[in-house]
Formats: structure tokens, sequence, C-alpha cells
């Protein structure tokens, strides 16, 4: 557990939770899956000590849920959010190489190796309760870089070089984070699908890894359920933000405003992965289509070839075949030259054969 305290122009890690809400600012607590397990109770009673009311127990059961899927709900005190990553899984960074000659096992194994763990957001008026998966960055990413910003030595950070003004602002960050995180990832898997598409177009190879291209099917299609849960996850979310009260305050309605831009951005990048995923499970549909139709393609040249072999060879057989009959008064049997001019006759019709099968294009591909 890491217990934050973020002020306007200030930004505070504290050892504990503490007694009462600070005057200015909020507060944010982020868990491990397995300590908020473990520390739920402490939080509810610090909970009921700031005055902000407790998380309902359903909502506890859906963050300590590892298989949880992206979802949005809401009380009058609070609200929640579940969003599931996308993040490249810890350890499996080198699956992920920049290899032009890749296999296809390389790349099931790099569609398998994408994390989808939830991390579940709590967002009170001034309190953000997260709770991350293990071995998740995203909660130690941003506390160095909010670090970085109270200090001044974030330079990357241009628009958003300010601290979060309030705890849904700060959720947003971290979303929007998280899907960001993907985009990035986006390159290299498409690179792994470039490999499937060309073993599977590869005439040169027998293709039988079946197993694996039905796997990294599945796969494609779980990512695409994700971000479909994911952007109904964040539509819920701004429908219940444009039911918040503003009171008729200028500075909480812009503040807002600004919550509706940010969340609109979220949504958008949220529709730009789906939007990925989808051109990649397009991308392997019609890899699989290609490879059925080369295969095609390449038996029917194959019969094509056999057929007019077959078309020259049947008049010579049948020539063999009348010469080969038992009688005894037949032309050319009992000539000394007979031989050589049923072969010749053969010869000339074979050839004839061949002339008229290439003007008609029977033996090109063109």
């Amino acid at each position: 557990m890491r217990v934050f305290h973020i002020e306007p122009d200030r930004f505070t890690e504290l050892s504990e939770l503490p007694e009462a809400l600070p005057e200015r600012g909020f507060l944010w607590v982020g868990y491990g899956r397995r300590v908020f397990e473990v520390g739920e109770p402490a939080l509810q009673q610090a909970l009921t000590r700031w005055g902000c009311g407790n998380i309902v127990d359903l909502h506890v059961s859906d963050l300590i849920n590892n298989q949880l899927p992206s979802h949005f709900d809401y009380t009058s005190w609070y609200d929640m959010l579940v969003f599931r990553r996308l993040a490249a899984a810890p350890g499996s960074q080198d699956l992920f190489v920049d290899d032009e000659h890749g296999t296809l096992a390389s790349a099931q194994r790099a569609l398998r190796a994408i994390d989808t763990s939830p991390v579940g957001f709590a967002v009170f008026d001034r309190v953000l309760v997260t709770v991350h998966p293990t071995d998740c960055q995203v909660r130690e990413f941003f506390a160095q870089k909010l670090d970085r910003l109270t200090e001044g030595r974030d330079k990357s950070a241009r628009g958003s070089a300010r601290l979060p003004a309030s705890p849904a602002d700060l959720m947003l960050r971290m979303v929007n984070h998280m899907v960001d995180s993907y985009l990035e990832l986006r390159r290299l898997l498409t690179r792994q699908l470039g490999t499937l598409q060309r073993v599977l177009l590869d005439q040169n190879s027998e293709f039988n890894d079946w197993p694996l291209l039905l796997e990294s099917r599945d796969a494609l299609h779980r990512l695409e359920d994700t971000c479909e849960d994911q952007r109904s996850a964040i539509q819920e979310w701004i429908d219940a933000l444009d039911e918040w009260p503003t009171d008729g305050d200028p500075h909480v309605t812009r503040e807002r405003e600004l919550l509706r831009v940010r969340s609109r951005d979220v949504l958008e990048h949220v529709e730009r992965v789906l939007t990925h995923v989808r051109r990649l499970e397009s991308s392997a549909e019609s890899a699989v289509q290609m490879h059925f139709s080369a295969l095609g393609h390449r038996t029917n040249s194959i019969m094509r070839t056999l057929t007019v072999l077959t078309a020259i060879f049947l008049p010579l057989n049948l020539i063999t075949g009348i010469f080969g009959m038992n009688f005894d008064a037949m032309p050319l049997i009992h000539n000394g030259g007979g031989f050589w001019d049923a072969a010749m006759l053969m010869l000339a019709v074979a050839a004839g054969l061949w002339f008229i099968f290439r003007r008609k294009r029977y033996l090109t591909n063109r």
C-alpha cells in the first residue's frame, strides 16, 4: 500500500493512512490486489473516519476479482471503474523483438503475452482508491511522474504538466496511460501478424500449425471483447459525469468540462485500439482465405498440367492399341518401315495437340 497527498502545487507520499483528510488537495491510496484484500477493513475504517462513506461489499468483491471485465458502477457517494489493461506481461518483452524472420509460434506467444489484468478505481470526492494487479507498473509510473511534475523535472509532459486537480482527473490519466501502453505495442503485434501471413502464403512450405493459428485467432477475439468492455465502461463513466451537479459554480463547471474533455480523449484512444485489434483480426482472416485461395490455385495448376498430359497421350495410346490388335492383314504390319511411320504419326499427333493447347493457353498461367 502506498498513500499520496496531492495538492495543486505539491505531491507528498505519506507513511500511513492519516487520521483526517488534509485541508487542501486529495488523497490517492494505491493497493496491490492481495494487499487490498487483507487491508480492506482498515481502509473502510479510514473512509468512515474521513466522512467519505464505505465501499459497498459487492464493489469490494469486484475490486479483488482478477477475472472481472471492464465495467462502471456508481453510488451516491463514489463511482467505481474497473478497467482491464492491455500491456506486455512481466518477463515477456523478449517475445516482442524486432525480428524480420519470426515464426507462427512466436506470433502466437506474443499474443498470449498481452496482460489484460483489471485495475480498479473507487473515486470519491477527495479520495482515490486504486487496486492494481501484482507487478503492475502503473502505480509506480504515476508516483514517479507526479513527483517529477512537482519538482519541474518532467520536460516531456507539455499539455499535462500540472498535478491532477481531482481524484477523477488522476483516474482518467491512469486509464489513458493504460490504453496508450497498448498503442505502443501495436507495431510489434502487427509485425507478428505479418509473420503469420508470410507463413500462410509461403508456397514452398507445408503449413500444418492449425492449432496455433486457431489459438492466435481466439486471442484476437479476446482482445476485441476486452476493448469493447473498455469502451462501454468509459461511455458509462461519461454519461454519469454529465449528471454530476455543478451548483452553478464557474470553477466547478470548468473542472467538469475538463474532465469531459479528458474522458472523450480516453474514449477516442480506446476506439483506436479497438479499430486496430479488429484490423489485426481481419488481416488474420484474410491471410487464411488467401492461403486457401493460393492452395486452390496451386491444385488447379497441377490438375491442368495432368489433364493436358493425359489429353496428349490418350491419342498415342489409341494408336498403339490399334496396332496391337491380333489381325494379320493390317496396314504397315508387314512393312519394314512401318514402325517408323507409326512413330512419326504419334509424334505428329502429340506435336499438333501441344500446339493447339498452347494456342488455347492451356499450358500457361498468363
